[in-house]
Formats: C-alpha cells, structure tokens, sequence
C-alpha cells in the first residue's frame, strides 16, 4: 500500500534531493564516517598507538585515557591528566576530541577506538554514494505494534568473531508488499525507530551486509512510514573500521528487491 500523501511529482522529488543533500554532507563531515582512519582494540596495558596522541587501555568497564601531554577533551569539557571514561550504558561511538583527530568508543567487552581524521582518502576523495532513483511506490506504510513492556533482542555482528550485541527493541512493523505480510523488527537509537534490513538486492546492487531505514513518527492510528528511497547503508559499507554494524535479525530479510535508497558504495565497488 503506497503512502498518499506528499509523494506525487515533482514536491517528492525535490523533498528527496533535499534530503540526500544533507544526508551527504554529513557524511562527509570533518569527522564523519568516512573520516574513519584506524581501529584498535583496547587491552589493560597502556600503549600508544599510530598516529594517535596518549595512552589507551581499558580497566573492566572503563577506558583509560592519559593525554601524556596533550589536552584531550570529552562531552566538552578539556582534560589534561588520567581520565576514566565508564561505558557502561553508554551508547557506540562516544566521541574524544584531541587535537584535529576525535576518536570514538565502543565497548563490546573489550573496548574499541575508531580514530576519525578529516585528511582520509575516503573523505578527500568522496564522490558520493550511488542510489536509485526516487520512486514514490517505494514508500510504503507499515502499522506498529509496540511491545507490552520493556524488550531487547541480540544481534550478530558483520564482524563474525564478535559477540552477539544487544539493542532495544520496542516492537514490530508490519506491511504488505504485493498482497503479502511482512514483519520487521524495529530498533530505537535515541528518541528515534529504525530498522536494519536486507533484500534481494542486497550484494547485488546493494551493500551485502543490509541498509538502515529511519522510521517515522507513530500516528494516532498506529500507522508509520517507510520511505525507502531514503534507505541508506551502514558505517560498514564504507570502511572496514566498523566491525560492528548489526546484522538484520531474520525476519528483516525480505524476499523481494527493494529498488531504492543507497546502492553499494564506491568506496566497496571501487
């Protein structure tokens, strides 16, 4: 079922062109992900690592920073002797500014830092990300269903050889695409829902590894939208510095091919 409203002519198109405008130019931010230059595991013992001020370690839930010299800074405020950063509960990705590099944390049991530096090739060179063509009958609508309490749900990795992560879940979507059901389970990063998909076209046209879709706001009558001309791909369609981009639990792989949204990065495609 087609979503009616504000998806004929040349208003959608444009709103999309809009939309993908900004959506690029966050990618290629200062410290966006194709800034990402190198990734490291954290163990107890400081070290130094390339090209990257201080020492880093992890103690249990926490990162161990000692700027050695360097003022460093995190949630805006500097810091210039030991600091200890907890991650417990934390989301992915918290960012540390030193100098023109900010490195991110995210804790798998063993802690990871994502340096991100805005001299990348990826980024200097970024020619943007290849996509469908806007198709309004790719926007479809879905009816939430919303768990009765508090739910999570374990997902696998890109990155095989690390452990299952788990996300909050706050219920399911349901649609029908050619007069078939289908259910997705839906995440919320945020005060935001989405969800991470494959289908058939993914490695094919599309990143192997699934897309990520934004979901709207939920209506009074339980209706949501799914525009998937503004599906996109995840930080590891682009470098091999997010080993841990979720993998779309089952029942998100979908039969049929989803012409629309972000196609396979150049960055992967050369």
């Amino acid at each position: 079922m087609a979503y009616v409203q504000d998806t004929a002519g040349e208003q959608f198109t444009q709103d999309w062109k809009e939309w993908r405008a900004g959506w690029e130019q966050w990618l290629v931010a200062p410290h966006g992900w194709l800034s990402a230059r190198s990734l490291f595991w954290l163990d107890s013992t400081p070290r130094r690592y390339p090209g990257l001020p201080g020492l880093w370690s992890q103690d249990q839930d926490e990162v161990v920073i000692d700027p050695d010299g360097v003022t460093m800074s995190f949630g805006g405020e500097s810091f210039g002797t030991v600091r200890r950063i907890s991650l417990t509960g934390a989301p992915d990705d918290q960012r540390v500014t030193a100098g023109g590099l900010e490195v991110g944390i995210t804790c798998r049991g063993t802690c990871m830092i994502v340096v991100y530096d805005p001299a990348t090739p990826a980024r200097r060179n970024f020619r943007g990300v290849p996509v469908f063509a806007p198709d309004p009958d790719w926007v479809l609508t879905g009816r939430y269903e919303p768990y009765a309490s508090s739910h999570s749900i374990k997902l696998s990795s890109v990155d095989p050889g690390l452990d299952e992560h788990t996300y909050d879940s706050p219920g399911l979507v349901h649609l029908q695409y050619e007069r078939q059901t289908y259910t997705l389970q839906v995440l919320r990063s945020g005060g935001t829902l989405n969800t991470v998909f494959a289908d058939a076209t993914s490695g094919v046209t599309t990143y192997g590894a699934g897309r990520s879709l934004m979901i709207s706001e939920v209506g009074e009558d339980g209706l949501v939208r799914l525009d998937f001309n503004r599906a996109v791909n995840l930080p590891c369609a682009f470098s091999d510095n997010f080993p841990i981009c979720p993998v779309p639990p089952p029942g998100n792989r979908l039969p049929f091919a989803i012409e629309a949204g972000e196609r396979t990065p150049r960055e992967k495609t050369g």
